[in-house]
């Protein structure tokens, strides 16, 4: 089993910065793909962006070239640094690890942009 906790949420202006982070209970080192979704109100939960063991990321176009995925093994964490954020970027974001056939979630931060 995985179980994550997610953190550095809040309240920030559009045009400012977040960084999220999601720290695992066991060694992320045997977990290959993890990921950050999100989820507006009134919208369906969407994926923003992956990475695998081996460092290769995705995005969801919205959000290429102003978010990035990170990850340290040694600190069993995972990072999402959001830039220029958007009123649009506000959602509630969950941090997903797939080990061993299944996926594991967070329990969600809450990320609020004003305008």
């Amino acid at each position: 089993q995985v179980q994550l906790v997610e953190a550095g949420g809040g309240l920030v202006q559009a045009g400012g910065s977040l960084r999220l982070s999601c720290t695992a209970s066991r060694s992320i080192n045997s977990i290959n793909g993890m990921g950050w979704y999100r989820q507006a109100p009134g919208k369906q939960r969407e994926l923003v962006t992956a990475i695998t063991g081996g460092g290769t990321t995705t995005y969801a176009n919205p959000v290429k070239g102003r978010f990035t995925i990170s990850r340290d093994n040694a600190k069993n964490t995972m990072y999402l640094q959001m830039n220029s954020l958007k009123p649009e970027d506000t959602a509630v974001y969950y941090c997903i690890a797939d080990y061993m056939y299944k996926r594991y979630w967070g329990q969600g931060t809450q990320v609020t942009v004003s305008s």
